[in-house]
């Protein structure tokens, strides 16, 4: 019987922003270098750090480049536009990404060739033990409904994320990059899932830090920026003019498809 080889793994490029980060970014790139599959490059983007987090980098075989433009927006577009992957994971300094993680995340878009991107949640390794799995669970849960409501489709998520590079360049230029208080992973979804479909996968290759909790202003920061991400996309991106918009597109779309069929069955 013959069986068809499969498609060649594409180059995989990792974006880190960094800001005085150096311990975590150190476990971070450690569990980087235990992948399954190989990771051609790994970028941190240093965003003003005063600490080791750059020394820390390059120990590790990382490429540093310098965003001088605050904020993770800035430093996360900074990334993406070095990186040479076809394939551009992204997830932050204080993530623990398990093994099999950039496989998964990858083959998640090898699997889908409309898929331009696609996100996973995740588990904390900090805090109460008890209290890990619920509180991320809730959370994210809460963040999908909320953002993939408003969005009309999958938001995205900045610590588990995974796009293909012609995707992010399609819309580079358009990402509000240059706002410190842009939520940039539901910026980036707003542009992302226009054009390209935006899918979900498990949670169970990464954890992160429960930090943004153990700070009641940190939280309530990113709930505003959130917020204002959210609403600095009105009234283009109003949730009704945006789902209007998005059903004519499947629609014309699924059209396309058929009459595309009917012409190939037609000319067998």
């Amino acid at each position: 019987m013959f069986h068809q080889p499969p498609p060649p793994r594409p180059l995989v490029s990792v974006v880190i922003p960094v800001k005085d980060d150096a311990g975590p970014l150190e476990h971070c790139l450690r569990g980087l270098s235990r992948q399954s599959i190989a990771l051609e490059e790994i970028i941190v983007v240093d965003n003003g750090s005063r600490d080791a987090s750059a020394a820390v980098a390059r120990a590790h075989g990382a490429t540093v480049i310098t965003c001088g433009a605050p904020g993770i927006a800035a430093a996360a577009s900074a990334g993406y536009d070095a990186a040479r992957g076809e394939v551009i994971l992204r997830l932050d300094a204080d993530c623990s990404p398990q093994p099999g993680w950039a496989r998964t995340m990858v083959e998640a878009l090898q699997n889908d060739p409309q898929t331009g991107a696609v996100f996973g949640g995740a588990s904390f390794h900090d805090g109460p033990s008890w209290l890990r799995r619920p509180l991320a669970a809730a959370y994210l849960s809460a963040y999908v409904a909320i953002v993939g409501t408003t969005l009309g489709h999958w938001p995205l998520f900045g610590s588990n994320l995974a796009m293909r590079a012609d995707a992010w360049h399609a819309v580079s230029a358009s990402v509000h990059r240059w706002d410190v208080d842009t939520h940039d992973d539901i910026d980036l979804a707003f542009h992302l899932g226009e054009r390209h479909r935006i899918a979900a996968v498990g949670p169970e290759h990464m954890t992160i830090s429960m930090r943004p909790f153990a700070d009641a202003g940190l939280f309530a920061a990113r709930v505003r920026k959130g917020f204002r991400t959210v609403t600095m996309h009105w009234p283009h991106d109003f949730p009704p003019v945006r789902w209007d918009r998005r059903a004519l597109r499947r629609v014309t779309r699924r059209a396309r498809e058929r009459r595309a069929r009917d012409l190939h069955r037609l000319a067998a």
